[in-house]
């Protein structure tokens, strides 16, 4: 079978299954079922081999984050330690037109490195923030939007459990891509209170002001210095040991749990209730994101097997397009993945064909990943099927429509998409941090 016939049918077939509504897992399992029949005719050894390969991904030390980053965010929202961080910011903030605005894209960037959980933040922020911008007549676009930008931050702020799963799969450092999206992630929540303030100035009205309790400096400096500067600690926990080389990535997000844990007991919030409901959700969703892994190995394999990675990354360097070009399409084919699926499922279809490319094309893997990660972020604010607009719309309040959710979020798409030219101009402000490593 020609490559190109080999690739159209893996592709086609994992992705007409996903349109039939079969989970993502079951998808890939049916799909390298049928592959393992067609290219290898159920050869014994062939079928010892996939078996043999399909955990090894999943038994690497290198995933050891995930769960752990998924368990660190349960507890940071079931231990009530969230509210605290909003209550230090709003006192930072006092009179600031528009200042629920700017709260949420500082909450948003701060959260982002506390769950690592673009859909958690997103939800957590949407039943948060919006019944109470709603109360204090902000307009729709005012209170959705900054949420579904900010949303997406922790898919590149660290951690990020996608960006352990991205550099995984595509078999790049960990440590790296994690510590690159720091930056640029930061940069990203700047762009987004740039833009709030843009809104502002053309209608000042989609966000009036109101009386807000005076408070002094002292009062201030105490609700920083006891609810917002603790949970630095915990960022210097994983971020910080990382980048000084003193824990191994799987290390450091032990070290945030137990950060978490220890701020949760100093201030009186930890419970048997919010241990054993974060333990529960992080099996669960564990469970899931390492099943789907080992089938997408399996996957990745057959792509390999058959011939359709090779003669892809052949077919595309034969051309005399500008790497940039090619670039651009990869961005384009991840944008229209995420109008029909979840992030989880677009890395693992992409990730395979589009690293090689990539590496041939002699683009920095590091960089690319982050690349990749911003894209997804993008996707998934996309109409319309992104998934972040469907979690706005499940907070939201009643009678609001898609369109609406997807009108708020494109003025911060357009944000994503100035990182991204910023990223190709300026590849520094990703590779600066991971290269002090």
């Amino acid at each position: 079978m020609e490559w190109y016939w080999a690739f159209a049918f893996l592709l086609g077939l994992v992705i007409s299954f996903m349109a039939l509504g079969v989970p993502v897992a079951f998808a890939f399992i049916a799909t390298n079922f049928i592959a393992v029949f067609i290219f290898t005719g159920f050869d014994p050894g062939a079928l010892i081999q996939v078996a043999d390969n399909s955990t090894q991904l999943i038994s690497r030390f290198i995933l050891g984050p995930v769960p752990m980053f998924i368990l660190m965010g349960s507890l940071f929202f079931h231990t009530g330690l969230a509210i605290k961080v909003f209550d230090g910011l709003d006192a930072v903030f006092g009179r600031l037109p528009g200042r629920l605005c700017y709260l949420t894209v500082a909450g948003g960037a701060i959260f982002s490195t506390l769950t690592g959980s673009s859909m958690a933040n997103t939800a957590m922020l949407g039943s948060l923030m919006v019944p109470e911008m709603k109360r204090r007549g902000y307009s729709g676009q005012m209170s959705m939007g900054p949420i579904l930008g900010t949303g997406g931050l922790a898919m590149i702020i660290p951690p990020s459990a996608l960006g352990v799963l991205l550099a995984a799969i595509a078999e790049i450092d960990v440590g790296r891509l994690l510590v690159a999206g720091f930056l640029p992630g930061f940069v990203l929540a700047l762009l987004y209170a740039a833009m709030i303030t843009f809104q502002l100035i053309r209608n000042p009205g989609s966000a009036p002001a109101y009386d807000v309790e005076s408070m002094s400096l002292g009062t201030r400096l105490r609700l920083v210095t006891t609810n917002i500067l603790p949970m630095g600690l915990v960022v210097f926990m994983v971020v910080g040991f990382i980048v000084l080389g003193w824990a191994t990535p799987t290390e450091a997000a032990a070290c945030g749990v137990l950060g978490v844990f220890i701020l949760a007991i100093a201030f009186r919030a930890l419970s048997f209730s919010s241990i054993s409901t974060s333990l529960e959700g992080t099996v669960r969703v564990g469970a899931m994101v390492f099943l789907i892994i080992m089938n997408s190995t399996v996957f990745s394999q057959m792509l390999s097997y058959s011939g359709a990675s090779k003669g892809l990354i052949e077919w595309v360097t034969s051309y005399e397009l500008h790497r940039y070009m090619i670039l651009f399409m990869m961005f384009c084919v991840l944008i229209l993945l995420g109008m029909f699926m979840d992030a989880t499922s677009m890395m693992l279809i992409t990730v395979p064909i589009f690293f090689p490319l990539a590496a041939a094309l002699q683009f920095d893997l590091i960089w690319f990943g982050l690349f990749v990660l911003i894209t997804i972020e993008m996707a998934g604010t996309t109409p319309p099927f992104g998934l972040l607009l469907y979690v706005m719309l499940g907070v939201a309040p009643k009678g609001t429509t898609l369109f609406q959710v997807a009108k708020a979020a494109f003025p911060f798409l357009v944000c994503d998409a100035i990182l991204i030219l910023i990223l190709c101009a300026a590849p520094e402000l990703a590779l600066w941090l991971p290269s002090l490593m």
